[in-house]
């Protein structure tokens, strides 16, 4: 069965960020905090993936290798989380993601989204950066809400996750399996466009990764 999955980081100001809170940032918290989620990233720091265009060959040939479990790990650690899923999709109180996040921006203009289908925006970015650089990007797994302190706090930690010397981002585009149309933005440049953006004109930003069907 098919599925979009998108990846969108929205600008708000803080008046909307604080609305947003008490909804948004527990469900992310628990996603952050489940045991088996921080057995996955653990995993994963432990043994970063090789190049994405080995997995179906290498790995697929033993299904119940080491190597074919720690794709699956990586595949379900960067999947859409079951509590994200569960907010977003209009439930009982009908929160949506555009309705009530996306449309309540100062300029729609600035947001980053990206969305794939049968595929995660989030995982490719992940993949494509590693580990070390993935653990310096704040929230869980492209999920977070940050007033505009915090985004000023965290843009140099950002900076450091999405900056990259003309080697070290070949590498990176070669491990982003995502492919892009001629005016869209990669996962590896979006989110520091908007970073920057945001802390410019001091407002927060909320990213959430969700499934659109």
């Amino acid at each position: 069965m098919g599925f979009t999955a998108a990846w969108a980081i929205s600008v708000h100001e803080d008046t909307v960020i604080a609305e947003l809170a008490p909804r948004l940032l527990p469900v992310i918290e628990a996603e952050r905090t489940d045991p088996v989620a921080r057995r996955r990233w653990d995993l994963w720091r432990r043994g970063p993936l090789p190049d994405y265009r080995t997995w179906y060959t290498a790995f697929g040939a033993d299904r119940d290798s080491r190597e074919a479990e720690a794709l699956r790990s990586f595949q379900l650690l960067t999947a859409i989380g079951e509590r994200i899923t569960g907010l977003c999709d209009g439930g009982a109180d009908g929160f949506q993601a555009e309705g009530d996040v996306w449309k309540r921006q100062p300029d729609p203009s600035v947001m980053f989204f990206s969305s794939r289908r049968r595929t995660f925006p989030v995982g490719s970015l992940f993949h494509a950066i590693g580990p070390e650089r993935a653990v310096q990007l704040p929230g869980w797994c492209g999920n977070f809400l940050l007033t505009s302190r915090e985004v000023r706090e965290s843009l140099p930690h950002v900076e450091r996750a999405l900056t990259f010397g003309r080697g070290e981002r070949a590498a990176v585009d070669a491990q982003d399996w995502l492919d892009y149309r001629p005016d869209e933005e990669s996962v590896i440049d979006g989110p520091l466009r908007v970073w920057h953006r945001a802390a410019r004109a001091r407002h927060g930003l909320c990213g959430l990764a969700l499934y659109l069907d």
